[in-house]
């Protein structure tokens, strides 16, 4: 990924560069539509459409109804527009050094007219051969074989320990941090959707997964939080997972009062909303029983939090997770202990430079700082 820049003057318009060479372009333009560019494409990319989706179905009709001719006829005429507006829009203000790489879905004629009138200009454009098709077949080739290269340390802990603000203590702290959750844009629990900020689509979640495992030095170690199969609708590459589950743990040891605060403040969305509460924890009823439901609606409606939140703990999530540990994790019984005393953001780095360092605190009740 760090091969260098073809050197010499501007390239001729069908110069192509492999996908090895990514990461020697800063400057990444995906001339495909919107809706492909959502889907997922490469990081860092900006969407620079020489056809928006409705102009590509209108292409695409053409050439089914009509003939080809008149497809590529109506096609050139538009790519024609919207490559002018780039160039006058985007690239006017450009330096004579600009380098930018150019990618549609197979490095087919839409990332070709785009390079093609660059490098008319004067710029050093390329084209990426074989385009996302490429790309993506690069991103499942590195998802199965990056994990092996890592030497993990997996964050473990009850639900509310304090695993995700203990990682970002970690990464503000500066150890290397891969954060599958923020990536999902998901908690990871029945109620961990974000309100506002809906899930990426499962490439786009491997194209990231996929950057930040690349960024990191092998030879330090990587801290990740202890996850099921699934965040949200998202599915964890199969290599990761396995990589995840036989590395050593650092379990999150937190009070249980602790644990009440940090679950209140971090699930204010919902306690403030107990209809939408409510929809969620019917999904239970199978588990828990209606009755149970019903009380925890009482107390959704009561705004009796902390009997709320304890009972499910206490019904679900706890069991639901000591189950999963001793199945998924077989190092986790060899887990250094993380204790956490202060759940201020002081508390989690000061915590973080412990666990940097290997030391493992010991809760102990005299020294418990509560919220507030």
């Amino acid at each position: 990924m760090n091969t260098p820049l073809p050197p010499g003057p501007p390239p001729r318009p069908e110069a192509k560069v492999q996908i090895d060479a990514l990461g020697a372009f800063a400057e990444r333009i995906d001339v495909r539509s919107p809706s492909e560019f959502a889907e997922d494409h490469i990081p860092g990319a900006v969407n620079l459409p020489v056809l928006d989706d409705a102009e590509r179905a209108y292409v695409g009709t053409t050439y089914v109804q009509v003939s080809a001719f008149d497809a590529r006829k109506i096609g050139a005429a538009i790519v024609a527009r919207n490559v002018a507006h780039i160039v006058e829009t985007y690239a006017r203000d450009k330096p004579r050094e600009w380098t930018p790489l150019v990618y549609c879905w197979r490095g087919g004629q839409r990332s070709r007219s785009l390079t093609h009138v660059l490098c008319e200009i004067g710029w050093r454009a390329f084209q990426l051969d074989g385009g996302y098709r490429a790309y993506r077949r690069h991103v499942v080739a590195s998802l199965a074989a990056l994990p092996h290269t890592l030497d993990f340390r997996l964050v473990c802990g009850l639900t509310g320990a304090g695993k995700s603000r203990l990682l970002a203590a970690l990464a503000e702290e500066g150890a290397q941090v891969l954060d599958l959750e923020r990536i999902a844009c998901h908690r990871g629990s029945l109620l961990g959707d974000r309100p506002g900020d809906p899930q990426p689509s499962q490439k786009w979640f491997e194209s990231q997964v996929q950057d930040a495992l690349g960024a990191f030095d092998p030879r330090r170690v990587v801290y990740v939080e202890s996850e099921s199969r699934k965040i949200g609708d998202l599915q964890i590459p199969e290599t990761l997972l396995a990589a995840m589950r036989a590395s050593p743990c650092v379990r999150v040891e937190t009070s249980h009062s602790l644990r009440l605060a940090l679950l209140k403040d971090e699930y204010t969305h919902f306690l403030g909303d107990p209809v939408a509460l409510l929809s969620r924890l019917e999904r239970l009823a199978s588990i828990v029983g209606k009755k149970t439901i019903a009380r925890w609606a009482d107390a959704a409606a009561c705004a009796d939090h902390d009997t709320l939140i304890a009972e499910l703990l206490e019904a679900h999530y706890d069991p639901l997770y000591a189950r999963s540990i001793e199945h998924n994790f077989p190092r986790y019984p060899d887990a250094v202990v993380a204790a956490v005393r202060d759940i201020s953001p002081d508390g989690f780095r000061a915590l973080a430079r412990d666990v940097i360092a290997g030391v493992a605190p010991v809760q102990r009740s005299d020294c418990v700082k509560e919220p507030g």
